[in-house]
């Protein structure tokens, strides 16, 4: 089929302008960067001295796939002769129910912000102690702040930002189809080729922005005109996941996923090092009815057995050398300044949205203080996923 997408978001255009051959490659370093250095000053300043022995012990972290630097990781444990651990998860709720199961041994956990109140509420995260993350105040970019639902970093430290959107190859959209709007979802000719985020409040956030409501609607009658909206769409729908979309529309048994920012630049440009090619002929698309902004925080574990090596890790990361080797792997923003001023220009450009996009942005946010919402959407998403 030929395409009739015309146009994309801003983010969309720069990617597929971009022509960058080592992973998104545009923070003007090289993989194998050794950044021991940084994490060593970082350590001092959060008030940690390595051992010298080299047996410095674990940092245990739990985040999302592909969402730190090999460098990153390596810098740190060479510097203070640790191993560290990475589980990773594929959704806030699997994330959420594998630690009210009795999931524990992690240090840092890296939930998005809507689902840290909760948290906090359930002493599941410890308060932080700023002085011992000195570089979290002095190198945050303030450019984000309106992107952070706690900017007093109380429980939480800002650590990349997403955007949900429509990861897509650009000649299975049948002709006539508008690739920015939700509405795509409804299209008869996509049918089984078509996945949704296994997470209920994308989903369900998806169905609220097409309408024309908040992505944190609160009225039981908007909620329930998402999930009817929803239904309308997923006769379409091969399946939900929040991992496979990644691969799939990549060998062509996904059409259109409803994916992250990160992930689709991430295909989109290459690795070279992993020996894959760039592909021009997959797109990403910010629907013009909204989309998701959903911050991933840096939390210290309640009772964490190594919170003196996560304050040093958090540290370390609001480095810029570190920042910019990070966003060049993850192909997404920190909002670190120094980092993203290290950053190349057009590079810089691919993964930080401009204003105008932004304003399309809804920032998710979560319902620790109405637990009687948060019911509405657990009931709503129940609703969805058991419905034929």
């Amino acid at each position: 089929m030929k395409t009739a997408i015309s146009a994309v978001a801003a983010l969309s255009s720069a990617i597929a302008a971009s022509a960058f051959l080592s992973g998104c490659g545009g923070a003007g370093g090289e993989a194998g960067t050794d950044l021991s250095a940084n994490a060593l000053a970082a350590a001092e300043a959060a008030g940690l001295k390595p051992s010298g022995d080299g047996n410095g012990g674990e940092l245990h972290i739990y985040t999302w796939s592909d969402y730190l630097s090999p460098d990153v990781i390596a810098g740190f444990e060479n510097a203070l002769g640790v191993k560290v651990v990475v589980d990773t998860f594929d959704s806030n709720e699997a994330m959420y129910a594998k630690l009210k199961a009795g999931g524990t041994g992690y240090d840092i956990i890296t939930p998005s912000s809507y689902q840290i109140g909760t948290m906090v509420k359930e002493g599941m995260v410890e308060r932080l102690d700023p002085a011992r993350i000195p570089n979290v105040k002095r190198n945050f970019d303030p450019s984000f702040a309106s992107q952070v639902l706690d900017p007093s970093f109380a429980y939480s430290v800002p650590y990349a930002v997403t955007y949900t959107g429509f990861m897509y190859l650009k000649d299975k959209v049948p002709a006539g189809e508008d690739g920015l709007s939700w509405a795509v979802l409804g299209d008869s000719a996509l049918k089984g080729r078509i996945t949704l985020l296994d997470d209920l409040r994308e989903v369900i956030g998806a169905g609220l922005m097409y309408l024309g409501y908040d992505i944190n609607s609160t009225d039981p009658a908007q909620i329930d005109a998402a999930v009817e909206q929803v239904l309308k769409w997923k006769p379409n729908i091969r399946k939900f996941d929040a991992e496979s979309y990644k691969t799939e529309v990549a060998n062509g048994s996904t059409w259109i996923g409803q994916g992250y920012s990160t992930d689709a630049t991430q295909t989109i440009v290459g690795d070279e090092d992993e020996g894959m090619a760039p592909r021009p002929d997959i797109a990403f698309a910010l629907p013009k009815e909204g989309f998701t902004i959903a911050f991933d925080e840096m939390v210290i574990a309640k009772g964490a057995k190594r919170a003196d090596l996560a304050y040093a890790f958090i540290n370390y990361i609001y480095t810029g050398e570190v920042a910019a080797a990070n966003m060049d792997y993850i192909c997404g923003p920190n909002p670190v300044k120094p980092g993203i001023d290290l950053l190349d220009e057009e590079y810089r450009n691919l993964i930080v949205l401009p204003p105008e996009t932004l304003k399309r942005g809804h920032v998710l946010r979560g319902f620790a203080d109405k637990p009687e919402v948060m019911s509405l959407y657990n009931k709503a998403w129940d609703r969805i996923k058991a419905t034929n």
